[in-house]
């Protein structure tokens, strides 16, 4: 799994998502399971939304909230094609508001 959050405020998206590509397919051997890992707060809307994204994706899902119920945490196990369909899913969940990507 790759770590989304990072403090590099001033990337260009495109080249981060370039990097991310050459850094999955070193890494990863396209089709297989891929392990999403997202943060949202405690909203319904918010994961239908997530859920949304993944329509045509056969995956696994676990949550867990926190200790205070603010945050859920979703994990989706995601049986993927390539390294283009896992940005494409990184894209779609990053235009939701709220959501943290690990």
């Amino acid at each position: 799994m790759i770590n989304i959050v990072d403090n590099q405020e001033n990337v260009n998206p495109e080249d981060f998502y370039a990097s991310l590509k050459e850094k999955l397919e070193a890494t990863h051997d396209f089709p297989q399971d891929y392990l999403f890992k997202f943060i949202i707060t405690n909203e319904e809307s918010k994961q239908t939304e997530i859920y949304r994204v993944f329509d045509n994706v056969k995956y696994t899902l676990s949550t867990k909230d926190s200790k205070n119920g603010k945050y859920t945490s979703l994990t989706m196990n995601a049986f993927v094609l390539d390294a283009d369909q896992v940005i494409s899913i990184y894209k779609e969940v990053g235009k939701i508001s709220g959501v943290m990507m690990l």
